[in-house]
């Protein structure tokens, strides 16, 4: 995979392999003041809703991805993600899995277990897709439930942001590995750097920290 132009993982038209892990460090990635909970808005940094806004409502301990992590993490990915299919996980605002579809993914599923925050994902969708064509699919729904009834080998691409005080860091990468493909990617963000079982089959491909935020893309298989 190219920082350039990405494809999907090995057999699913991912070309080439991925290069020698990469460290961000904060001189990179500028920290930003963390924002009120909401009500607010998140800003699309690439693809074809490029500059769009997306309203966020209010819900405590709410965090949204930052602008300028986003646009690290779509650097490493790639801007065109044609031919893959993403999983949001911990959806919240949707930042990470609307910049995903905004880049052209294939398939692109929102979890958010807060019934409001789901709310505001649909009205978001169809505000952004008003012919109602984009492959994307929000449920309301507790992401670890639906990760371990979800079929294997079915993603390429998961983004994992859980709420942060609730430590479910390990739990969800364990739920989220089996459904990726052989090469598939796995961002994580949490407080702290988290390390993955060995038994998860998982390396760190690139990390980055922004203030108080660490993030990783973790890589599945060889």
């Amino acid at each position: 995979m190219s920082a350039a132009k990405a494809t999907a993982p090995d057999g699913l038209r991912r070309a080439g392999r991925p290069g020698p892990r990469v460290t961000v460090g904060e001189g990179a990635v500028k920290p930003r003041p963390p924002k009120a909970a909401g009500p607010g808005e998140v800003r699309i940094v690439g693809g074809v809703w490029k500059r769009s806004k997306l309203p966020v409502p209010f819900s405590p301990g709410l965090r949204p991805t930052p602008d300028r992590v986003r646009e690290t993490l779509f650097n490493w990915l790639g801007q065109d993600l044609a031919g893959w299919r993403v999983l949001d996980a911990f959806a919240g605002s949707g930042a990470l899995g609307f910049e995903a579809a905004s880049r052209g993914a294939a398939q692109v599923t929102l979890l958010e277990r807060d019934a409001t925050l789901a709310s505001a994902l649909r009205a978001n969708l169809k505000r952004l897709d008003k012919d109602g064509t984009v492959p994307m699919v929000i449920e309301n729904a507790d992401a670890l439930a639906w990760m371990r009834r979800a079929a294997p080998a079915s993603l390429d691409l998961v983004f994992l942001d859980p709420p942060f005080a609730q430590d479910l860091f390990l739990p969800a990468l364990a739920a989220a590995v089996p459904l990726l493909a052989q090469g598939g990617l796995i961002y994580l963000e949490s407080p702290h750097p988290v390390e993955a079982p060995a038994a998860l089959g998982l390396s760190v491909w690139k990390e980055g920290r922004a203030g108080a935020v660490h993030y990783r893309l973790l890589r599945r298989g060889g």
